[in-house]
C-alpha cells in the first residue's frame, strides 16, 4: 500500500469493460515528507477523491480483482480509502 496526493480525473471515452462505473483519478505517490515518490499514474476510485486529497492505493492484483468482481482487468492501482 501506497500514499498518494489527488492531482486530478482522467476521462476515457474507450476503456476495457472492468472499467466501467469506475472513476479514474490522477494520483502522484508521496513520500513521508509528503514530497513527490514516483511518475503520476492512473487509479480506479470508488472512495470520492478529489483534487488535493491524500488517498491509500493498493496494487495488490487480488484486492484489485475483488472490487471490480473479475480476474481479467488489466487496472494495477486502485483507492482504498482517504487519508484524514
Amino acid at each position: 500500500m501506497n500514499l498518494a496526493k489527488v492531482l486530478g480525473h482522467a476521462t476515457s471515452t474507450v476503456k476495457h469493460s472492468s472499467m466501467d462505473g469506475w472513476r479514474l483519478l490522477v494520483v502522484q505517490m508521496i513520500d513521508a515528507a509528503g514530497g513527490p515518490d514516483a511518475e503520476p499514474l492512473l487509479a480506479i476510485d470508488n472512495m470520492g477523491g478529489r483534487k488535493g486529497d491524500t488517498v491509500l492505493l493498493t496494487s495488490d492484483g487480488n484486492a484489485v480483482a475483488d472490487m471490480l468482481g473479475r480476474k481479467d482487468s488489466p487496472v494495477r492501482w486502485a483507492v482504498l480509502g482517504i487519508a484524514d
